[in-house]
């Protein structure tokens, strides 16, 4: 369950990103991206935008949805941890000097 959740996480975030990058912005940003006429061939300009906007609410909501689901369900979830600050350190065992040879008589 936790990996189909982090997948459509991951999905969610990366196609976010893309409907942001989309958007216009005073300084253009990929709006010449798609040879000129661009998304102004299909749709609109006005609607366009309303429409890149209504995407990005939609998908920051899920987003914020499944952020919060990961985070109580791998806060509920019984896992054994590997981190190194959970085991304790191993001893250090110093070899002691040699004995000194005995005498024989």
């Amino acid at each position: 369950m936790g990996t189909v959740l982090l997948v459509i996480h991951l999905m969610v975030a990366i196609f976010l990103v893309c409907v942001i990058l989309m958007q216009r912005s005073s300084g253009g940003a990929l709006d010449g991206l798609g040879g000129g006429s661009g998304a102004s061939s299909f749709l609109n300009a006005r609607s366009t935008g309303n429409l890149l906007t209504r995407m990005t609410a939609i998908l920051a909501t899920i987003f914020f949805i499944t952020s919060i689901s990961l985070s109580l369900y791998y806060k509920g979830a019984d896992r054994k941890s590997n981190s190194i600050l959970d085991v304790p350190a191993a001893e250090e065992t110093v070899p002691s000097a040699p004995a000194a040879p005995v005498a024989e008589k």
